[in-house]
């Protein structure tokens, strides 16, 4: 496995990474769009810019990166996307408009490709998280932590973990007929 460091919000250098870094280069078994940045704030008070900057990182990047994977994976007649969404984008969330648009939207996205590359081998699929330990949560209020606790049926935020072993087995062999589908990693939050 090899790594690289991406602006995904630039369509320009992502087709120009997937020419020069993996096309004819190394095999491409695996994508898993999982950029994302927020800028919330309450819709009457959102900036246009606030809100297409998420939608530019988290709906268009995943967008460019699918489309230039899917050239190559179409051609090798094999592949697995995994596109990370979230339980906001499946419930919505107040001060969220723009997240939770970009993250329903990976859904959509999600759903029409694996419809388009299933033909080819390719699975595509999304993991949705509920509220997980990370430098986002991390420094949410203590009360407000614990109320997101409180609404969760398990009574914890999920890992890091949870959601790289939902991904692992979503690009196993294991996971070959499954495809266009939505996995809620949320404790039990959104059902």
């Amino acid at each position: 496995a090899r790594a690289f460091r991406l602006d995904v919000a630039d369509a320009e250098a992502v087709a120009a990474f997937f020419k020069d870094e993996i096309k004819d280069k190394v095999e491409l078994d695996v994508l898993v769009n999982n950029a994302g940045i927020t800028r919330d704030g309450l819709i009457l008070r959102m900036k246009d810019e606030d809100f297409d900057r998420v939608i530019q990182t988290n709906l268009r990047g995943a967008f460019v990166c699918v489309r230039e994977a899917a050239k190559i994976m179409s051609r090798q007649r094999r592949g697995r996307i995994v596109n990370i969404s979230s339980v906001v984008g499946q419930m919505g969330n107040a001060g969220q408009i723009n997240y939770a648009s970009a993250k329903a939207g990976l859904i959509g996205l999600t759903k029409s490709a694996a419809k388009e590359l299933a033909g080819r081998n390719v699975t595509v699929n999304a993991v949705a998280p509920g509220f997980v330990e990370t430098d986002m949560t991390a420094a949410l209020p203590d009360d407000v932590r614990a109320a997101y606790v409180e609404a969760i049926p398990l009574k914890r935020l999920g890992t890091p973990q949870d959601i790289a072993d939902t991904v692992a087995f979503l690009v196993s062999p294991g996971a070959g007929y499954i495809t266009g589908q939505v996995i809620a990693v949320n404790g039990g939050m959104y059902c």
